[in-house]
């Protein structure tokens, strides 16, 4: 990945992950979190999984993060964007849509 890219990775991952990781962290030990979203194989849902990829990447400084973080981000970004495009309609907030966005760090209710 060209440093262009990371740049522009950096700044979407930063404008869409409205979650502090301690906020991310505490949502991801919740019974909703853990129910929401596939399941990657070993009982724990892909977007759980992420969640706790995405803490650890909050947690770094700029300048500590690598190509694989980076590629997270990546991952992270275009799952956000695509999943708040198919916002369904009615109440929201205690909807599995919501539920799955907390799990990669996006809080519906802060945007």
């Amino acid at each position: 990945m060209e440093k262009d890219e990371q740049q522009e990775v950096y700044k979407e991952f930063k404008d869409l992950v409205n979650m502090p990781a301690a906020a991310l962290d505490k949502w991801l030990n919740t019974d909703e979190s853990k129910d929401a979203g596939w399941d990657s194989g070993d009982g724990e849902s892909v977007g759980h999984k992420s969640g706790e990829k995405i803490i650890d990447i909050v947690r770094k400084k700029k300048d500590e993060l690598t190509v694989t973080d980076y590629k997270h981000m990546q991952k992270v970004v275009g799952y956000i964007k695509r999943h708040t495009a198919q916002q369904p309609s009615g109440n929201l907030k205690d909807s599995k849509w919501n539920y799955s966005l907390k799990n990669w760090g996006y809080d519906y209710s802060k945007k």
